[in-house]
């Protein structure tokens, strides 16, 4: 190495000497780590945060939407600003702006407040997560180097759910809801301050923003995920239901239209050409519907009715952080040999099984006996999921383009998660009105003065009958949810097919010369 040459320098290639790789990657996956963990640190604060704001169930799941709608829809953008302004300098924006916005969340002394800041920081991890995986593509060589990058950022993007569950729980328990959000604010400032010593700034591409196509696909799936929740609470004619569903068809038809003739379109319909890549990003939507609706239902069963303290509860699901990390490691191991579809159909049909399982909880379930192995299986397929979809999306894609198709990988992830979750609520809320219905008599036969009198009070059921609402609701949800990964799986073995120099690429044996 040349003497004046600091450890996160590149050499005649431009790419990082090995020094540099694992400082770099450090970054990388910590960014993506603050940014997905966001997701799901706050899940475990969320009765806690629905006490103190008055959320109802339903509404109390805009406090992930309103952070996932913004990150989905903007992450194009986000990938598209990284390709024309330079990634490594958006990069520090998103972050820097990510931990302004966990600051004012954290102050945050209503409903209105905490998911205004919450689609704030959807902007910024728009803004982060895609120039972060771009960044795995301009600074490792295709092959084993860029194999065990993605194998180490695929973990984290699976394992930061469970991660942050863990996080939050300990944060809520010792200190209060509040530091979910404050915890970020000096990650992100260390992030901001190391970045520029281990990351080179790579080349600008000439081009100009989308915006039109950027607002008119976020408020499209506000509008249809606004629908579905609405559909939930006040049932499917209504008018304020059908209005949403309508704008939505109107604003994402627009974009459709917009995005064929835009010179430069923030999501470059030329990218669904490829089969294999197609289906790719068609397997992550509908994989994303059934993650995010695994986090928050359990998440509300087991401290709701199965009594677990937040930081109990962030403790059980730390075996899917475990499951992911192995699976993700084996996974990106064993990709060059036999190629990415053999996980990704084993990926969902496990997904799938853990799902199924899980419909069967009652109230009477327990942790190890209904709750435990349900979740490794469903954590075994998001392990071997990750890796192969973030493999897939990136392949045979020039220098140029990636960070546009990193884009839109994520943002399949956060809108297949939105809407997911949106559906699945709908789902949980006409399934616990059915039962609420049918323990009313139940209710009024054996509950106590006091029972009916908490019930004239707050029109909700004490318990136990408000755990059977609940977990009736759950149940179905989970259901909706199995209904999901079974799809990912025919899509996986039916759409993508593995060719001989897809193989070459992972092995190594092919450049990306496209730059």
């Amino acid at each position: 190495m040349d003497p004046n040459q600091q450890p996160g320098d590149a050499g005649t290639d431009g790419r990082l000497r090995s020094g540099g790789h694992t400082l770099a990657l450090l970054v990388i996956a910590s960014c993506q780590l603050m940014v997905v963990l966001d997701i799901t640190i706050v899940n475990i604060a969320l009765p806690h945060i629905q006490t103190a704001l008055g959320f109802s169930t339903e509404s109390l799941s805009w406090v992930v939407n309103a952070y996932t709608l913004t990150f989905g829809g903007l992450l194009l953008l986000g990938g598209r600003a990284g390709d024309i302004l330079g990634r490594r300098r958006v990069f520090m924006f998103g972050v820097l702006l990510f931990g302004l916005a966990s600051l004012l969340g954290g102050f945050a002394q209503n409903a209105g407040q905490l998911m205004g800041a919450r689609a704030i920081q959807g902007v910024g991890a728009a803004i982060a997560s895609p120039t972060a995986l771009a960044l795995i593509t301009s600074t490792f060589r295709e092959g084993p180097e860029r194999n065990r990058a993605f194998g180490v950022f695929a973990g984290v993007s699976a394992g930061g759910g469970a991660i942050g569950l863990l996080a939050g729980g300990i944060l809520v328990e010792w200190l209060n809801w509040r530091w979910v959000l404050f915890v970020n604010v000096p990650i992100a400032l260390i992030i901001a301050v190391v970045t520029p010593r281990v990351i080179r700034e790579s080349e600008r591409h000439s081009g100009h923003f989308d915006l039109a196509g950027a607002l008119l696909s976020t408020f499209g799936m506000v509008a249809l995920v606004y629908g579905f929740i609405s559909a939930s609470q006040e049932g499917w004619s209504d008018p304020v239901t059908l209005g949403s569903f309508g704008a939505a068809v109107v604003l994402l038809t627009l974009f459709i239209a917009n995005e064929r003739r835009s010179p430069q379109p923030i999501t470059p319909l030329h990218m669904f050409a490829d089969r294999n890549r197609a289906g790719t990003y068609a397997i992550m939507l509908f994989f994303a519907c059934a993650i995010f609706g695994m986090f928050f239902f359990l998440t509300l069963f087991v401290q709701n009715v199965l009594g677990f303290s937040p930081l109990r509860a962030g403790l059980a699901f730390l075996p899917v952080s475990a499951m992911i990390a192995v699976m993700a490691g084996t996974t990106s191991q064993l990709l060059p040999r036999y190629g990415p579809k053999p996980f990704m159909v084993t990926g969902s049909l496990c997904a799938a099984g853990g799902l199924a399982w899980l419909t069967q909880i009652d109230v009477g379930s327990t942790y190890l006996g209904s709750i435990l192995g349900p979740m490794l299986l469903f954590s075994a397929g998001m392990g071997m999921q990750f890796v192969s979809l973030t493999l897939m999306a990136l392949s045979n894609v020039p220098n140029r383009e990636s960070g546009a198709a990193s884009g839109l990988l994520n943002a399949m992830q956060q809108v297949g998660g939105s809407l997911g979750l949106s559906i699945l609520v709908t789902v949980f809320g006409t399934a616990s009105r059915n039962e609420a219905k049918d323990q009313v008599g139940s209710f009024l036969r054996t509950s106590t003065p006091e029972q009916k009198a908490f019930f004239a009070r707050t029109r909700q059921f004490p318990k136990p009958w408000s755990d059977q609402v609940l977990t009736s609701g759950v149940s179905a949800a989970f259901v909706a949810a199995a209904a999901f990964t079974l799809l990912t799986a025919l899509i996986a073995l039916f759409v993508i097919q593995v060719r001989p120099s897809d193989l070459e690429r992972l092995q190594g044996k092919h450049t990306q010369t496209a730059v």
